[in-house]
């Protein structure tokens, strides 16, 4: 299947809902990928405007994160790219599993908090629409296996979404950070999903301080499966997983993807996410949020207030 031009992924879902986030990234032509006409999903080509590219690599698929001139920090409009991604990855029956990596320097530093601060400001309902699944799997995760290979800096949501992986691997130079506390901010699904991971003491010790741990601790706590000495390495070894789980039974694998999800119960996370989505925009408006902002653009300690 040929390649498509990324300015070609402008995709409008059935039933959006008028005035959300979503609407208004398609109304300017955000690059959102689709499913190619016969169901399969579409290659999204590496290029300098595109934010999320895509590879198909036989039963598997290659999902990068394109912002390295931000350290693949994610707008709305690569937020929303990601989201369509994983549903057509979880849509396509050709496809068995999914790789997903950064490319640059950096897997991810998290969200661009000034463009997601001011789409909260602005009141508009920040809402995944039909057509998506939320690559931070809160209200609906993906039915097939999804690997993740980490390198560089992994903060916040970037970390998150790694958490959210089935399986993890990272470079031997990653460097994890869950900071949004030291920022006047809160963490938007750490607080629920690293503690199950890595237990209570050993996720607070790092979301409360704001201190930055390696691939050995994250192996110690056991939140990442593999380490691997090299960027080109990591990336080769979760390709490898990745074919290897491409290989097995598809209807086993979703099975127990599906039963093991009920096992650890994680359908009743939905009030805990909901109660920090509700911090997380109240925290946007807040003096201490201001603050943290100006402290990090004047190379200084913030001094917070709690208010």
């Amino acid at each position: 299947m040929s390649a498509q031009n990324a300015s070609t992924f402008t995709h409008k879902p059935p039933s959006s809902r008028a005035g959300t986030a979503l609407e208004a990234l398609q109304a300017r032509g955000a690059a959102i990928p689709r499913l190619h006409d016969k169901g399969r999903m579409a290659n999204i080509p590496l290029s300098p405007d595109t934010k999320i590219t895509v590879e198909r690599r036989g039963q598997i698929v290659l999902i990068g994160v394109n912002r390295p001139q931000i350290y693949n920090r994610f707008d709305p409009d690569a937020f929303f790219g990601l989201a369509k991604a994983y549903y057509d990855f979880d849509n396509d029956s050709t496809l068995r599993a999914a790789v997903l990596f950064g490319h640059g320097d950096n897997f991810s530093r998290g969200n661009d908090v000034e463009a997601f601060s001011a789409l909260a400001k602005s009141g508009q309902s920040f809402k995944l629409g039909a057509g998506q699944i939320d690559p931070l799997g809160r209200a609906q995760r993906l039915s097939k296996p999804l690997v993740v290979v980490v390198h560089g800096d992994t903060w916040n949501m970037g970390h998150e979404l790694h958490l959210a992986a089935d399986i993890r691997v990272a470079n031997a130079d990653v460097r994890y950070g869950q900071n949004e506390n030291a920022r006047g901010r809160v963490p938007g699904t750490a607080p629920v999903r690293f503690v199950r991971e890595a237990g209570w003491a050993n996720a607070m010790r790092y979301m409360l301080t704001g201190d930055y741990w390696d691939a050995e601790t994250a192996y110690r706590i056991g939140i990442v499966q593999e380490i691997a000495p090299n960027k080109d390495a990591a990336l080769k070894l979760a390709i490898d997983i990745a074919n290897r789980i491409a290989a097995c039974g598809p209807l086993g694998i979703r099975a127990t993807l599906k039963v093991a999800h009920l096992g650890i119960n994680d359908s009743a996370d939905a009030a805990a996410f909901a109660a920090l989505e509700k911090e997380y925009v109240s925290l946007f408006k807040s003096e201490d949020f201001a603050e943290g902002r100006k402290a990090e653009a004047e190379n200084r300690p913030p001094i917070f207030h709690g208010r």
